[in-house]
């Protein structure tokens, strides 16, 4: 496990937090916490605020199991607290948490491992409000959120410029829209667990990720065997480039009509969701690994100097 020094007994699960994702946060903590109860960790749920330093001090934790989600929570710096602090943590570092939360950077690190990915911009919010700063079809999003939050996809039909949302950040990314089915792949201590083949009927948005009902997962996908392979290996590859250590999970478009060409990366996860609907957990259950033993392995495998 890591490298800490004794199996922990008790767990602090940090949930919630102050970022737009926090109600998925939420659901995500609570069935973690319940699952390392029924694999008989003493477990303390944290809603994660200001005081998060004196709470953990306080309660002194063997390990953290971070379900934190979005900024502040998985861009490296509670990671950068909890090393402050010394208490062992589960997911990825300081460094590859905040590379992956970076989509441009994280890109830029795919790019030098020689990784498929799409061209992207970052453009102030005004600039993409007033006209097509690239040819459509196109997305536009924060450069530093996930869960598709504050997503537009903008295409031929548009009648012009998308209009941003005033919530959005004064700079955002502008990337060129990669066609073809959704395919996803999670990295679970070195190994690549299987791909999954996400249906929708329309764009996979924060709904379509965790409403029941909101997509169909197939997995194992139906897709072959070379671009099957292919979504591992990418997965695997970019879980090094950027330095992680626990789970994350990628994401993949694929255009069948290019063959292994049409296989594009867009991002990797550091801190996948562990919601009912969630895709890592399905993943690891379709290779034999139940919620409460993938939860127990990620405590397991907390440490600092990640």
């Amino acid at each position: 496990m890591g490298q800490s020094s004794r199996t922990p007994r008790t767990v602090a699960v940090l949930m919630g937090g102050p970022s737009v994702e926090r109600e998925v946060s939420l659901s995500s903590g609570q069935a973690c916490a319940a699952a390392l109860r029924e694999e008989g960790f003493e477990v303390i749920e944290v809603d994660a605020g200001r005081d998060l330093s004196t709470i953990l001090t306080d309660i002194k934790p063997d390990a953290v199991l971070n379900c934190l989600h979005g900024r502040w929570g998985e861009d490296g710096c509670v990671q950068g607290l909890l090393e402050w602090l010394g208490i062992p943590y589960s997911h990825s570092g300081i460094l590859a948490s905040a590379l992956a939360m970076d989509k441009q950077r994280s890109k830029e690190v795919f790019a030098s491992a020689g990784l498929p990915i799409v061209k992207s911009i970052i453009v102030k919010a005004d600039h993409v409000r007033a006209r097509h700063v690239m040819m459509p079809p196109y997305v536009v999003k924060p450069n530093n959120e996930g869960s598709s939050v504050g997503v537009y996809l903008v295409d031929e039909e548009n009648n012009g410029p998308p209009q941003l949302d005033s919530d959005m950040p004064d700079e955002v990314m502008v990337e060129a829209f990669a066609p073809g089915r959704e395919l996803t792949t999670s990295v679970m201590d070195g190994r690549a667990l299987t791909v999954t083949d996400i249906l929708t009927t329309g764009w996979y948005d924060y709904d379509a990720k965790y409403k029941e009902g909101g997509s169909t997962h197939v997995v194992p996908a139906d897709v072959p065997s070379e671009i099957f392979q292919l979504c591992q290996d990418y997965a695997l590859r970019a879980h090094s480039a950027l330095g992680c250590n626990g789970i994350s999970r990628t994401d993949f478009r694929w255009d069948e009509s290019k063959g292994v060409e049409g296989l594009i990366l867009l991002e990797t996860n550091t801190q996948p969701g562990m919601t009912p609907t969630s895709l890592t957990p399905e993943q690891a259950q379709a290779v034999g690994i139940s919620f409460g033993h993938l939860c127990r392995w990620m405590v397991e495998d907390a440490s600092c100097n990640r």
